[in-house]
């Protein structure tokens, strides 16, 4: 990593850092969500809907990082909407931020979302924070160059922060993160076949990957669409944590890979020793 900014190598620091502008987009979509600013939804060209807090706070997000680290590109949901492109092959470090998931839940009144930021280097994610701004959840993560990692969890109300790690393999059984895109398919019904289920659990957005992390659930399967910034950020997280995020294959998903629009592919969310387990 020579020739690159110092910051890059004191990982605890940037996440700080990042942790900082992430409150800062939050408390802005706040002014919009609590009727201080006018929301102005539309919808994108996708059929999806975007606000100006969506615009707005990764204007914030991106001037912000960009302050940090000038030369290092920031990939934002919004602006990658509206045709911003970078050549990958040309960064081995980018930031991917998603300044506002759950937009829908956000326009309609649901305090279920988050600001989710993360920075991958040769296509793996080292750095994540995902901020929740109405309830004043705080989840961050960070991989040191040789591969240790930390992952914390820190609560506005009581200003007390606790470290994560993923749990190991519970005698009662595995609860499930679910959404409406978890449906089983063959993969994963093939997977659990011999194991037992303790209780399924639905969650919002990107959280449903630091409960994992934070050893309160032991997988998260998602076989709906998403983008590499709608799991970056938590994948960041997770790894810190001793988890992973792979797809039906067993391959550690990758970011800023050859996809046009930056799609996923089908994964599994959870704890590492869950993937030694199913090996």
């Amino acid at each position: 990593m020579e020739g690159l900014p110092k910051i890059l190598l004191h990982r605890a620091a940037l996440c700080n850092m990042v942790r900082r502008i992430a409150v800062d987009a939050g408390e802005l979509i706040l002014e919009y969500f609590d009727g201080i600013r006018d929301v102005g939804v539309t919808t994108k060209a996708d059929g999806s809907i975007v606000t100006q807090a969506d615009q707005e706070a990764e204007r914030l997000i991106e001037k912000k990082l960009l302050e940090i680290l000038p030369d290092i590109p920031v990939v934002g949901e919004e602006s990658f909407a509206s045709g911003v492109r970078i050549d990958f092959s040309k960064h081995d470090f980018f930031w991917l931020v998603d300044p506002l998931d759950g937009t829908r839940a956000f326009a309609a009144g649901d305090p279920n979302f988050t600001v989710n930021i993360a920075l991958i280097y040769k296509g793996d994610p080292v750095l994540g924070v995902i901020y929740a701004p109405e309830s004043g959840e705080l989840y961050a993560g960070y991989l040191e160059e040789d591969g240790s990692g930390k992952a914390v969890r820190y609560f506005e109300d009581s200003e007390t922060e606790k470290d994560m790690q993923t749990r190991r393999m519970p005698k009662n059984g595995l609860v499930i993160m679910s959404s409406h895109y978890s449906r089983p398919n063959d993969a994963l019904e093939a997977m659990l076949e011999n194991l037992k289920i303790n209780k399924i659990i639905r969650r919002f957005s990107s959280i449903k990957i630091c409960v994992i992390a934070n050893g309160k659930a032991d997988l998260y399967p998602r076989f709906g669409p998403t983008c590499e910034w709608d799991t970056a950020a938590g994948h960041a997280i997770l790894r810190a944590a001793g988890g992973d995020i792979r797809d039906m294959k067993g391959n550690t998903l990758k970011y800023g890979g050859d996809d046009p629009k930056l799609l996923n592919p089908e994964f599994i969310a959870a704890s590492g020793e869950f993937f030694r387990y199913v090996e």
